[in-house]
């Protein structure tokens, strides 16, 4: 279960010129924002309505996080050359000035960690780094 530090995703608003203060809750997952303005006035004064603005965002959070709970699933993008999200050829430059060619599966096992695994071309041949990046992804996604 998530547990949210007080202020997170909430800011505090004050635009005396404008007669507005209050709270504004603000987060974004994948790629769709979610916003709400808790104003003094509505909610009986500056606490009241800074626990409105945690309750709402606490119960967002909440339900995006059950949502979101199964892995995600990503789209091929017009990006990608290989064909297989998450998988993708990449060159490192070395100090000696060599250029080495890999397949590298990335993945994203929880959230905020990141995995990624590289199998040289020069050592398995293009298609053999290709298939065990793919078989890599695979297996990291699934588990």
């Amino acid at each position: 279960m998530w547990t949210p530090d007080d202020t997170y995703a909430i800011a505090r608003i004050d635009l005396p010129d404008a007669s507005t203060h209050g709270w504004q809750v603000r987060l974004q997952r994948r790629g769709r924002k979610y916003g709400k303005f808790f104003a003094d006035r509505l909610h009986g004064g500056t606490r009241s309505s800074y626990r409105a603005a945690r309750q709402w965002r606490n119960a967002l959070v909440e339900k995006l996080d059950e949502r979101d709970s199964g892995p995600r699933v990503c789209l091929k993008s017009a990006r990608n050359s290989s064909g297989v999200v998450g998988v993708s050829k990449v060159a490192v430059s070395a100090t000696n000035g060599e250029t080495y060619y890999f397949w590298q599966a990335t993945w994203c096992p929880e959230p905020g960690r990141r995995r990624c695994v590289k199998f040289s071309i020069r050592r398995h041949g293009d298609r053999q780094a290709f298939r065990l990046a793919v078989e890599a992804r695979r297996e990291g996604v699934s588990g």
